[in-house]
């Protein structure tokens, strides 16, 4: 991904914040200064935080989890809906269903009834209906689809929002916060910094502006998914060694003729074949299991990137340490890492950790899918 220089966020016109009457006081610290009445953003300090936004995306996005985009506002939406379509991730460019997140069974349910209709249409049971009953359920289908149809692939809760104006969409941002799901934001001079985890101090109101941090965004999303797919061709690969060191064994082995007629040293020898290819098992064997240590606890509902450094920094090398933690004890990290994470409720984690050291990957999401954040 090419970093981006500040030079072309200049020229989008992202250093443009809002009028000094209606700024806030906490964003001071991104705020160059003060022109014509209206605050100048701190570009140097953008970029940082774009690329520090950046890294964390990738790794979730690395991760198999979902990133929701939230964008409604006008000059945002035809932008935000185009570039994250690219990448395959979900978004909200229309309305904000009250309880997207809180009440995420119940939306499930009406991107369900979308798909039932579909269902109708494809057997034939769509047009035993009345004329009136049709026409209905036309109206119906097209407006499920006009407010839940991006979302109709996600099955269970993102692993992220990235959110274009925090003010406008304070109801996610909420629900967010209440889920413990990891905000990434645009944020403006008229917003709340605090409120975000991952901030981009940046104009959310022009078009340029948006669509320049929506292409990095994207970018580093994209590539996180690239990373995801060839760690799984390796996986795949590595699972198919054992099976070819096997189909290698059948050739080598002596026939007893050979051993009959070979001296008693030549005779010692003839097992190496044998013992080089179970040394070669073990030794594939050993590799699959190092790669499986490779943990990553963005996996567990509840835990973000910034939580899941905290964890690996305090000595939780592995899910099976993670399971053995006391919960009060790992709320005592994440709070001494960072004041923003003091709010979140690490109960559920050594649960969750404990099915992932034992590889009960299905059984987990289907426990995240049944509870709300990670919370029972």
């Amino acid at each position: 991904m090419a970093k981006v220089e500040v030079k072309q966020l200049l020229e989008a016109g992202v250093h443009f914040g809002h009028l000094t009457r209606k700024w806030n006081p906490n964003m001071a610290p991104y705020i160059y200064m003060e022109r014509n009445g209206i605050h100048v953003i701190n570009l140097y300090k953008t970029v940082a935080k774009l690329d520090e936004a950046n890294e964390a995306l990738q790794k979730i996005a690395a991760s198999g989890r979902k990133i929701l985009f939230v964008a409604t506002k006008k000059q945002a939406k035809d932008i935000v809906a185009e570039k994250v379509a690219n990448v395959n991730m979900p978004f909200i460019t229309e309305r904000w269903p009250g309880g997207m997140l809180t009440n995420f069974v119940t939306i499930r349910k009406a991107v369900k009834k979308m798909a039932s209709i579909d269902r109708m249409k494809k057997d034939g049971t769509f047009m035993t209906l009345s004329k009136k009953e049709r026409l209905q359920v036309d109206r119906l289908r097209a407006k499920l689809d006009k407010n839940l149809g991006s979302i109709s692939d996600m099955t269970r809760l993102p692993g992220a929002l990235f959110i274009v104006d925090t003010m406008r969409e304070h109801i996610a941002v909420k629900e967010a916060q209440k889920l413990n799901i990891p905000i990434f934001a645009m944020v403006d001079t008229n917003s709340d910094p605090r409120d975000v985890d991952y901030l981009i101090p940046s104009n959310d109101d022009a078009s340029k502006s948006i669509d320049i941090i929506m292409t990095q965004v994207t970018e580093a999303i994209a590539e996180g998914l690239a990373e995801r797919k060839s760690e799984k061709q390796s996986d795949k690969e590595g699972a198919d060694a054992p099976k070819k060191a096997e189909k290698q064994k059948a050739p080598i082995e002596p026939t007893p003729k050979t051993v009959e007629t070979k001296a008693p040293p030549v005779v010692a020898k003839t097992p190496e074949p044998t013992v080089n290819v179970e040394a070669t098992k073990a030794a594939v064997e050993a590799e699959q299991k190092a790669d499986s240590s490779d943990i990553d606890f963005t996996k567990i509902e509840g835990v973000g990137p910034k939580a899941a450094e905290a964890l690996v920094n305090a000595g939780f090398d592995s899910y099976a340490k993670l399971a053995e933690g006391d919960p009060e004890k790992i709320k005592e990290i994440l709070t001494e890492a960072s004041s923003r994470m003091a709010h979140l409720d690490p109960t559920s984690w050594p649960k969750q950790a404990k099915m992932a050291a034992d590889g009960k990957w299905d059984e987990l999401k289907e426990w995240q899918d049944s509870v709300k954040g990670g919370v029972e």
